[in-house]
């Protein structure tokens, strides 16, 4: 009978020790901010007259977001609040998922972006981004003489 030179336990371990590492690579920044499971998480799309910059942050109270266009790099910044009970009430705490604390995320937008045209909305803790493309670079039908 065939028997396993690592015990189960050791097996379960490596895979456990796998895991670990990999959502702490998820959660490594990287030179475009960070990875996957980034707070706020985003959807970015375009139209041919606008790029659209959709970041999700609920529980985010609005005057702490903070939307910046520099140099063609746009950054959507701010602090979400804790839930949690303080340390003095000596509450325990079993599980901790939501994500709390400073925020930041950056895109380079395309050479095309108008930095004139940028509009920024949040309701129901979706913030709306759109940012305009300049006229010069929107398609446009040419007639043939």
């Amino acid at each position: 009978m065939y028997r396993s030179a690592f015990p189960r336990d050791m097996l379960a371990e490596m895979d456990r020790l796998q895991r670990e590492m990999q959502q702490a690579f998820d959660l490594s920044p990287t030179i475009r901010g960070p990875a996957r499971q980034g707070f706020p998480a985003l959807n970015v799309g375009h139209t041919p007259q606008a790029l659209e910059i959709y970041a999700f942050v609920p529980g985010v109270d609005p005057a702490s977001i903070e939307v910046q266009l520099e140099r063609g790099l746009l950054t959507v910044s701010g602090e979400r609040r804790s839930a949690l009970p303080d340390a003095q009430s000596k509450a325990a705490v079993h599980i901790h998922e939501r994500f709390a604390g400073r925020f930041h995320r950056a895109l380079t937008l395309p050479d095309d972006a108008d930095p004139e045209g940028v509009d920024a909305r949040l309701q129901d803790g979706v913030l709306h981004i759109t940012v305009r493309r300049r006229a010069a670079a929107q398609p446009r039908r040419i007639e043939i003489h």
